[in-house]
């Protein structure tokens, strides 16, 4: 395969992957919220939350960049059950408990008032992102062998058995066991921004929760970025193949797709081979690395690839030719030196 490692590392580095500065507004506009929502919450006179769990893709850190900052960021609440009862002392249903949130967490200061969700309260933000508040009770249970503990979800089907925590400790011991948790993470991101590269499949493709399921499931690590990516694509598409079925990771005898020909895992499938297609080129003899870059731009639908070859090409150019012990180095040496650097060659 045409060496394109270090261009695909820097194309997650720079493109995929969340800078700080977006992190730490996450981070505030989270605080905030949480913040609101207290001060609703006692406002109301209605109980205090127990304990506010980051969840989802945020908990996850496998959020990627979007262009028009279509971000979800879900941040479970969590109440004690004996806490959240009505005005005549009755249990709150799940929908009251979210109503009750909803509530807390308007302020009147958003253009979009804060929504009832079937599974949680959503804030929408003018600038395009959202934030969602799944609600939960924190249940205590009387055994023989003292009290246990576990949390209900308060879902449009009433108080389902759930814990945001589940999934994020899940997804830990995955990195864990894997050969590279930290390169797991980052192939993570990438699939998940090849999905969302074409605002026509973004409604009818597999969630980036199922393709997290499926990374950490199919994972290939190899010390050539482009290499890992590649060859997970591969298992994931060969997986899907046979089984397009993906169990929930923590919820048993439930399923993320519905059932055996899941519309959107056969178009994850699908993309994917149209991704691996487009990658052909690169394991032919006389590749370069124009071309090559050239069909990583593709399977992308970015410049990215593209500029940084011309970038490459400006720099070669405008370098002038240095003095070294063994004589004077042409420009054209400098130039092979360039691209050397970033890229290039074939993987042993």
């Amino acid at each position: 395969m045409f060496d394109c490692s270090k261009d695909v590392r820097a194309y997650h580095d720079q493109e995929v992957t969340l800078p700080k500065s977006e992190q730490d507004a996450m981070r505030d506009r989270r605080n905030a919220n949480r913040t609101r929502l207290r001060n609703g919450l006692a406002e109301a006179d209605k109980p205090a939350p127990l304990e506010f769990v980051k969840q989802g893709s945020y908990a996850m850190k496998t959020m990627t960049r979007d262009p028009n900052n279509d971000y979800d960021i879900d941040d479970g609440v969590y109440f004690r059950k004996e806490d959240l009862v009505g005005d005549r002392g009755a249990e709150m249903t799940s929908l009251q408990a979210r109503q009750m949130v909803r509530n807390a967490v308007d302020d009147g200061k958003f253009k979009t008032p804060p929504e009832v969700r079937s599974n949680c309260v959503r804030v929408v933000y003018e600038k395009g992102y959202h934030v969602d508040l799944p609600v939960y009770r924190r249940v205590l249970t009387s055994t023989a062998f003292g009290e246990e503990i576990h949390y209900e979800l308060a879902a449009s089907s009433g108080w389902k058995r759930s814990d945001a925590r589940d999934v994020s400790d899940w997804y830990e011991d995955e990195r864990a066991k894997s050969a590279d948790g930290v390169q797991l993470r980052r192939i993570n991101r990438d699939l998940k921004k090849y999905v969302r590269s074409r605002g026509s499949w973004r409604d009818g493709i597999l969630s980036g929760f199922g393709i997290s399921v499926l990374t950490t499931e199919r994972f290939r690590h190899n010390d050539w970025e482009d290499q890992a990516l590649y060859d997970t694509m591969v298992a994931i598409r060969n997986r899907l193949n046979g089984d397009l079925q993906v169990a929930h990771p923590v919820t048993p005898d439930n399923y993320i797709t519905t059932g055996p020909d899941d519309a959107r895992a056969r178009c994850f499938r699908d993309k994917l081979t149209e991704a691996i297609d487009t990658l052909q080129p690169l394991f032919d003899d006389d590749c370069t690395r124009e071309r090559a870059l050239k069909c990583w731009g593709k399977v992308f639908a970015t410049t990215f690839f593209s500029e940084r070859l011309e970038e490459e090409q400006r720099a070669a150019v405008a370098a002038p030719a240095i003095i070294t012990s063994a004589g004077l180095l042409s420009q054209t040496a400098v130039a092979a030196a360039a691209v050397s650097s970033a890229g290039g060659g074939r993987h042993a």
